[in-house]
């Protein structure tokens, strides 16, 4: 079995554990994910399977959309509902709804944020969270990130429910606390549901309980035609698709090669919608990257 499956993870479980779960209810040997979920987060997980794990690289960079609820006024160590306490204050008593509604627009663009501390940014090779459960303290350097939307769903003081449209590798957890800061008082996520990756929506995501029966629905399954729809595509017949297979470029269809030729570091190869290759274009040739068609 292979392809790119859709699972709504429940919370509670790891991301691992939801992967190990496919593995045993599918009966695969290989599966892998495109981007973790930490315990407390439900929500759209992007699983491998099988020969399609070698995708994954190419689905992990998407943009991803969140469904994220914050609590004002308090902070843990872990800036989510599973950390301790470290900090409480009722400044949020005096903050108005518009208030929260600027702040929150107010984080759109680009932003240095820190990722926690228990996070799986690795630190001289450790991740961080290891280190910090050992109670080394850590001081993790911000990461440029992308954030495309905060929408403020709903607020019910202390707690604002938010819709967040962000690029990949940014913490909503860090966000939070951003958002905390804006506002004068400390702040922590108690909930968090990763709604989209790309253009895969969690509406489409089978549940964990039909993962472990086997038996995911039909239209949980993407093609891989869609999965990798961000991707330039090109369409070849069976002479180049063989020549592909056996790692050798080809004559990109459609461009000629000259200074003014597109370049892509991942293209898509198709023969008869069969997926043949990921290849980089370069110089009017596909360059085959990732032959997922036997010679």
């Amino acid at each position: 079995m292979k392809g790119v499956l859709l699972v709504d993870k429940p919370a509670g479980p790891t991301s691992h554990d939801v992967v190990a779960a496919a593995r045993r209810g599918l009966r695969v040997s290989k599966a892998g994910h495109a981007g973790t979920l930490d315990p407390f987060a439900t929500g759209l997980l992007v699983l491998g399977l099988g020969s399609s794990t070698r995708l994954l690289e190419y689905l992990s960079g998407l943009d991803k959309e969140y469904d994220a609820t914050a609590r004002l006024g308090q902070a843990t160590d872990t800036h989510d509902p599973d950390g301790r306490v470290v900090a409480d204050d009722d400044r949020w008593t005096t903050l108005a709804e518009a208030q929260v509604a600027v702040a929150a627009r107010g984080l759109v663009g680009s932003l240095r944020l820190a990722p926690p501390v228990f996070s799986a940014v690795k630190v001289g090779g450790t991740p961080a969270h290891r280190r910090a459960r050992r109670g080394e303290d850590l001081s993790l350097a911000p990461r440029l990130c992308l954030v495309r939307a905060v929408e403020l769903l709903d607020a019910a003081l202390p707690e604002v429910r938010l819709r967040v449209a962000c690029s990949s590798g940014t913490y909503v957890r860090s966000l939070a606390v951003a958002l905390g800061a804006r506002l004068g008082t400390a702040c922590h996520l108690t909930a968090l549901r990763r709604t989209r990756v790309g253009a895969l929506h969690v509406r489409r995501a089978a549940s964990l309980e039909s993962l472990r029966d086997g038996a995911p629905p039909p239209g949980s399954r993407v093609a891989a035609a869609e999965a990798l729809a961000h991707l330039p595509r090109f369409d070849v017949g069976p002479t180049e698709a063989a020549a592909l297979a056996q790692g050798k470029r080809i004559a990109a269809p459609g461009c000629e090669a000259g200074p003014n030729v597109p370049e892509a570091a991942a293209a898509v190869v198709f023969s008869e919608d069969d997926l043949v290759a990921v290849c980089a274009l370069r110089d009017g040739l596909l360059r085959p990257r990732k032959v997922l068609r036997r010679a």
